[in-house]
């Protein structure tokens, strides 16, 4: 089924990413982009900045950058509302601590959002213009309450590469079960035991050749376990909990295998090759859930992105809708469509 409609008469799902490896390339300390970097933090509410600055890596700082620019792209363009509105109110936190934007005027959620990066890669979901699964209430003290919004989003980023040194040498010291037992308390059991002992037969092109090498054995299991991951995460953050839920290890992903990759950053995964995953069985206790649409998507040889989707009060809705790809936006594109509606 095709996406949402593109109009503001109809839900609006979007995915985009900024690339932040190429930000500033002179900026070596965090502190720089107060310099560097002034136009964007600029645009952000005042106390954003600090927060920004506060990270020792400037890496990381960048993403941070990239991660407020998007929420309030998302909420400008898709609301849509002035920018200068975005800033004045600001993001917030539901109850659970997932950020929200809240329009001050209605109390209701208009955008609904979920940001993710890894590796200088920052990725937002947004869906707009889809109606809440409750009506607006009135509580005791006879104020309005509106509803829960009627979508639910998770996206998390992934990078096969950026621990790999790290990652090699513990299973050069340790071996792949203990590796794997490392993060037992927060996988499924069916999980460790897939990851240990089935994950190669099961996914026959996720080693390369008739003789592969120890090294290259290991990234393959390196990255069909960042794909587990990936999938958790989205789902966990779609929940709105994060990964301290109580019930995590309730949760499995039966079977899954990862995307095989792109043949680079800038090459539309493909399903019919590969590239993209839609058909992971998600099951949590003991029962397979029915209602979220997932998708394991890879972004060249070593990122992979996975999106998860829910509509609790109809759930064919989010089941229809297509998700990925992802678009690439630049940091002038944001910036300028950020300065232009400030009023």
């Amino acid at each position: 089924m095709p996406p949402p409609s593109e109009t503001r008469d109809g839900p609006v799902l979007v995915q985009w990413i900024l690339d932040t490896r190429t930000w500033y390339p002179q900026v070596t300390q965090t502190k720089q982009l107060e310099t560097h970097a002034a136009r964007a933090l600029a645009l952000l509410p005042p106390s954003v900045p600090p927060q920004i600055l506060r990270y020792y890596y400037a890496r990381d700082a960048k993403m941070a950058l990239a991660s407020a620019l998007l929420k309030h792209y998302a909420v400008s363009k898709l609301a849509p509302t002035p920018w200068s509105l975005t800033v004045a109110t600001g993001m917030t936190r539901d109850e659970r601590t997932k950020p929200v934007y809240v329009d001050p005027a209605t109390g209701t959620q208009p955008v609904v959002f979920n940001v993710s990066h890894q590796d200088g890669v920052v990725a937002l979901i947004a869906v707009a213009n889809y109606p809440s699964t409750t009506t607006t209430t009135t509580n005791n003290n006879n104020n309005s309450q509106p509803g829960e919004p009627g979508v639910d989003v998770g996206v998390d980023v992934v990078c096969t590469s950026e621990r790999r040194a790290r990652d090699r040498g513990m299973l050069a010291s340790d071996g792949w079960p203990a590796f794997v037992d490392m993060h037992a308390d927060v996988l499924a059991p069916g999980e460790t035991r897939y990851l240990k002992y089935r994950v190669l037969d099961a996914v026959p092109d996720l080693v390369p050749g008739d003789n592969p090498t120890d090294e290259q054995v290991n990234d393959g299991r390196l990255r069909a376990f960042y794909a587990l991951w990936a999938l958790r995460e989205a789902y966990v953050k779609l929940t709105g909990h994060a990964l301290l839920a109580d019930w995590l290890r309730e949760l499995e992903f039966r079977d899954f295998r990862p995307p095989r990759p792109t043949a680079g950053w800038g090459v539309p995964a493909r399903e019919e090759a590969g590239e993209v995953v839609k058909d992971t069985e998600i099951w949590f206790q003991g029962r397979r859930v029915e209602d979220v649409n997932m998708c394991l998507s890879a972004l060249g040889p070593d990122f992979m992105i996975a999106t998860a989707v829910r509509t609790p009060g109809n759930k064919e809705d989010g089941l229809g809708w297509q998700l990925g790809p992802y678009e690439v936006l630049s940091l002038d594109e944001v910036l300028d469509f950020a300065e232009g509606s400030r009023v």
